[in-house]
C-alpha cells in the first residue's frame, strides 16, 4: 500500500523559512517522480514543484519558483520541499504526490497534475503570519 506522509509544517513570519517533508512507502521510492501541490482557504488546488526519479530535474510553478526547492533521498525514501521568503499567500495545506506510474516526468506536473500524480490524502499546514 503506497503510504505518503508530510511533515514539517507550521506557523512561519512572513519572510521565513519551512522545510517539509514527506515520508514514502510501499512502493520503490526511486524509480518515481514526485511532486509537491498546495490548497489555500477556499481555493483550488495549485501545483508547486516536481522532481523526477534521480532528483536530476525538478520544474517549479512561477509562483514559487526561485523562493523553494524541491529534493529527495532516495535512500531515505523522502521527498522535502524547501520554502524561503514566505509570504501571506503561502499559506496553504501542502500536500506531496506520486508520479501514477515510472514514465511520468516532472514537466508533466504542470500540464496536467491529476492526471499524471496521485496526491496524498494527509498533507501538513504552513501558516504564514506575524
Amino acid at each position: 500500500e503506497v503510504q505518503l506522509v508530510e511533515s514539517g509544517g507550521g506557523l512561519v513570519q512572513p519572510g521565513g523559512s519551512l522545510r517539509l517533508s514527506c515520508a514514502a512507502s510501499g512502493f520503490t521510492f526511486s524509480s518515481y517522480s514526485m511532486s509537491w501541490v498546495r490548497q489555500a482557504p477556499g481555493k483550488g488546488v495549485e501545483w508547486v514543484a516536481a522532481i523526477d526519479s534521480s532528483g536530476g530535474t525538478t520544474r517549479y510553478a512561477d509562483s514559487v519558483a526561485g523562493r523553494f526547492i524541491v529534493s529527495r533521498d532516495n535512500a531515505k525514501s523522502t521527498l522535502y520541499l524547501q520554502m524561503s521568503s514566505l509570504n501571506s499567500e503561502d499559506t496553504a495545506m501542502y500536500y506531496c504526490a506520486k508520479g501514477r506510474n515510472r514514465n511520468v516526468y516532472p514537466g508533466q506536473a504542470r500540464t496536467n497534475h491529476h492526471r499524471y500524480f496521485e496526491v496524498s490524502s494527509q498533507g501538513t499546514l504552513v501558516t504564514v503570519s506575524s
